[in-house]
């Protein structure tokens, strides 16, 4: 990872970015359970979701979130500092097998109400499988500081 000083007023609203893929795997998913301790049968009981309307297990909605947000951290910048997410979806089931990877936007820059030396910058990510359909939706608020 690099260090990229941006700050409020380098980042514009529409730039993009997209990541390399990462498929989802069985292990992923036994982790994920073991880490939250969600070992519901969609995640984890073939037998039970074959009588279910996708007929497969689903990776967990947190396990998506984690692994699509984890695919834009390539760069450390220590002008700004993630404030957290907001308006995530889940949009379409994830499957053991499935390709995914990041796409974020710039969609909004506003003043911070309180702290005149920094801005809020509003970053929408969008995890999308292999085949385009957009599976997990999110707002990324970044407190970012102005440069001058």
């Amino acid at each position: 990872m690099r260090v990229q000083d941006r700050f409020f007023e380098d980042f514009a609203v529409g730039e993009t970015r997209v990541t390399l893929g990462r498929t989802i795997t069985e292990a992923d998913i036994v982790a994920h359970a073991g880490q939250t301790g969600d070992f519901f049968p969609h995640h984890m009981d073939a037998e039970w979701c074959a009588t279910q309307d996708f007929k497969r297990r689903i990776a967990h909605g947190t396990l998506v979130f984690s692994i699509g947000v984890g695919m834009t951290a390539t760069d450390i910048n220590p002008r700004a500092m993630s404030t957290g997410y907001d308006k995530l979806r889940f949009v379409k089931p994830v499957f053991i097998g499935d390709t995914l990877h990041s796409k974020t936007t710039i969609t909004e820059k506003r003043d911070h109400p309180k702290r005149p030396g920094h801005g809020i910058v509003v970053e929408r990510l969008e995890v999308v499988n292999q085949t385009g359909d957009c599976v997990l939706v999110a707002d990324h608020l970044y407190l970012v500081e102005r440069a001058g």
